[in-house]
């Protein structure tokens, strides 16, 4: 007969919590070496990630979708985030500074206070991803040249919250667990599934043999109107986005199944792309986020 497991000992899970927490007074100490000049566009794509304030770092605890490597954190955040700390895994360093030293580590004022340090889990290739999206009803978001940081968290924010299944993106769009991105996405580019596609010619062919109908997002005419489409879509429908301003290559826009548009007043460009997806979203996936 298996025994139970012996009782947690509040004590000793405290004295390993302090244990692992390292006061900093130099901005220049080498163990924080991954937190600094937060801006460098060299953050992108490394093997380790950084995100931003307290709702994220819940996220990486519970989820636990991508292995913390440390934690730094301001000590006037240290006491009211006390609970949430105690739940990072008791391995992980946990570093305490004043604003001042966060603020010189990061070269700007890092008003959260609190930042953590993690390792990127394998990204899967797409025809892995759309292989794992076996329900009869999935949505996938494709992005074609999405290089705005703000845009593309945004987007997958959208897309955690009106439950789109996952987001495929093309190598010009920008890297969604860089620390900007992951911020405006309150995390959820942490848990929603993504692959990163060598083409959007050669994905498209590839979400038709996995069944899925793909659908051109442009304000321009041809398109159907949006709302014409929100009681009949296709069961495995990709939505397809381009960058604002030129908005979807024309060889994109040809090999699209659909080109659909949201209505909008005459004579005015365009809204912006994030903005567009989660209208379009709301009005394709209908009752799919209910529950």
């Amino acid at each position: 007969m298996k025994q139970p497991s012996p009782p947690v000992n509040e004590t000793d899970a405290a004295d390993a919590h302090r244990a692992r927490l390292f006061e900093l007074a130099d901005a220049d100490d080498p163990r924080i070496g991954d937190y600094r000049e937060l801006r460098e566009k060299n953050l992108e794509r490394r093997e380790i990630f950084l995100a931003e304030s307290a709702s994220v770092l819940r996220i990486l605890v519970e989820r636990a979708t991508h292995p913390l490597a440390s934690v730094l954190i301001s000590k006037s955040q240290c006491a009211s985030l006390e609970a949430l700390l105690m739940r990072v895994p008791v391995a992980v360093p946990i570093y305490v500074a004043s604003q001042a030293v966060l603020d010189a580590v990061a070269g700007f004022h890092l008003h959260r206070g609190v930042i953590a340090a993690a390792h990127r889990t394998p990204v899967p290739g797409v025809e892995t991803l759309l292989a794992r999206l076996s329900g009869a009803l999935s949505t996938v978001v494709v992005l074609e040249g999405l290089t705005n940081h703000d845009n593309v968290g945004a987007i997958f924010r959208n897309a955690a919250a009106l439950g789109a299944d996952a987001v495929v993106l093309d190598p010009a769009t920008c890297d969604p667990l860089y620390r900007k991105a992951i911020r405006v996405s309150v995390g959820a580019a942490l848990v929603v599934p993504y692959a990163r596609t060598t083409s959007i010619a050669a994905l498209l062919p590839l979400l038709a043999r996995h069944g899925f109908a793909t659908f051109a997002l442009t304000p321009n005419e041809p398109a159907r109107d949006l709302r014409e489409i929100r009681t009949a879509r296709p069961p495995k429908l990709a939505l397809v986005l381009g960058s604002e301003g030129p908005g979807l290559l024309p060889a994109t826009l040809a090999l699209c199944t659909e080109r659909v548009r949201i209505p909008q007043r005459a004579n005015f460009d365009s809204l912006n792309v994030a903005t567009a997806c989660g209208i379009a979203l709301f009005e394709l996936m209908g009752d799919l986020t209910k529950g």
